[in-house]
């Protein structure tokens, strides 16, 4: 399965390049001849299109003149195998030109687990206020490849380290020492960095005001995804995995009971492949997603009773279990989560039941020739309750004197509405409106 996630994800790439993305780009040099650094964004979950998308463009800036790259990083987890980050990590050490990597912005960005430890192998390290490296857990296998922790090699693996504790033990090192709060003020600290015998110049001094001051000598070029590989690594994060087979298994729902294909139809298989691809691409427990399956199906038998019976209390079990259980190690968050159980549970106990009613009884509302009609109580009708009348379900209600058992033969007597008056083949009671005719007939004749 995690093959053909990544088989997507390769295909998603190559779409990307024919269409003209920023990969297609083939030069680096800027009008007037200014040397450019390449900017690459690695944020979320470092998975096959964002790995896939980091290799692609450090081969194209080794050979296009680029002087030299920043990797931006604001990640936590790696959702493909160590062997391919480690492979990563040796092309960003053997690159050509310096590779850079700068932890930011400061909103709480972070360089966890297997994306943080390719600092290690940087040529040089910057980090904005609020943000965080550490936590990696076991080292990467480089096959000799050095990586340099500073002094907080042991530490990393099981902590974290501030901004400020990390320039301290030489996690954050730049030819200037300054610091980088912004991603612009990291460029500037680059300014002498040597590299290969090469000397990395994105800045110079310039008088302001009888003041020295830096401007940068560069221009900065981002690499960004192209808009196939935005949304296929878009769908690989959990929150959005979840949603997209939550709405999507609930439109195809809602299609099969609307028996058409139509845009719902169209949507729902949309989502339910993104979603997939999602849950490929992702360590997504088997089991929960059967499980999510199975309660769909569950929910679904009950949509045209229009009540809630057993495999309706079977499914909402099950589904709030697979949804707290989708994802190994990896969480949805408690508002996704949120939306989805509450939006599979308004969709299945009210809004489903209440279409499909609409939908299949509407042709018979108020039409005088259903009145005598026969059918079978589904559900006791006590007073309220289920009935089959020719090749529609509906809900009932009988007088409170003359309940009908399951499996009962009924009389529809009136239509209010969506809901049929029933009662008993043989022995209903007179209800209220019978009894007062009845009284009336008997005042009249007196």
């Amino acid at each position: 399965m995690r093959r053909l996630a990544i088989a997507l994800a390769a295909i998603g790439a190559g779409a990307g390049a024919l269409l003209g993305g920023p990969a297609a780009e083939a030069t680096a040099q800027a009008s007037g001849g200014v040397p450019v650094v390449e900017v690459i964004e690695a944020t979320g979950l470092l998975d096959e299109v964002v790995v896939d998308h980091i290799a692609t463009t450090l081969q194209r800036t080794a050979t296009d003149g680029t002087v030299g790259v920043i990797l931006r990083l604001d990640s936590d987890r790696a959702v493909v195998p160590a062997a391919r980050v480690a492979d990563l990590a040796r092309q960003i050490a053997g690159s050509r030109i310096p590779v850079a990597i700068w932890i930011g912005p400061s909103s709480g960005s972070r360089g966890y687990g297997l994306p943080g430890q390719l600092v290690g192998v940087a040529a040089a390290v910057g980090m904005a206020p609020g943000s965080r490296v550490g936590n990696f857990g076991p080292l990467l296998d480089l096959d000799g490849v050095p990586a340099e922790f500073g002094t907080a090699g042991a530490r990393l693996a099981t902590e974290s380290l501030s901004a400020d504790e990390a320039l301290a033990q030489g996690v954050v090192r730049t030819p200037t020492g300054r610091p980088a709060p912004t991603l612009g003020e990291f460029l500037v600290a680059l300014n002498g960095l040597s590299h290969k015998g090469s000397t990395l110049t994105t800045a110079r001094t310039v008088e302001t005001d009888g003041a020295p001051r830096f401007e940068s000598a560069v221009t900065v070029r981002f690499a960004k995804l192209d808009l196939f590989a935005r949304l296929m690594h878009t769908a690989a994060s959990p929150p959005i995995a979840y949603l997209l087979l939550v709405i999507g298994l609930s439109l195809l729902v809602f299609e099969l009971f609307t028996a058409g294909v139509g845009i719902a139809g169209v949507t729902g298989a949309v989502c339910v492949v993104l979603g997939s691809y999602g849950a490929l691409a992702l360590p997504v427990r088997w089991w929960a997603l059967g499980l999510l399956l199975g309660a769909v199906i569950s929910l679904a038998i009950d949509v045209q009773t229009g009540v809630p019976r057993v495999w309706t209390g079977i499914g909402v079990v099950s589904f709030v279990v697979a949804s707290v259980f989708l994802f190994d190690g990896l969480r949805v968050g408690w508002i996704p989560l949120g939306v989805g159980i509450a939006g599979m549970l308004l969709t299945y106990l009210t809004g489903m039941p209440s279409m499909v009613r609409t939908r299949f009884a509407t042709p018979t509302i108020g039409r005088e020739w259903m009145i005598g009609m026969e059918g079978t109580a589904v559900q006791a009708v006590d007073p309220d309750g289920i009935v089959r009348v020719g090749e529609g379900t509906w809900r009932a209600r009988t007088n409170r004197a003359t309940p009908i058992a399951e499996g009962g033969v009924v009389r529809v007597v009136a239509v209010d509405g969506l809901t049929l008056e029933v009662e008993p083949e043989a022995g209903g009671a007179q209800d209220y409106r019978e009894r007062a005719r009845a009284r009336g007939r008997s005042r009249r004749k007196d």
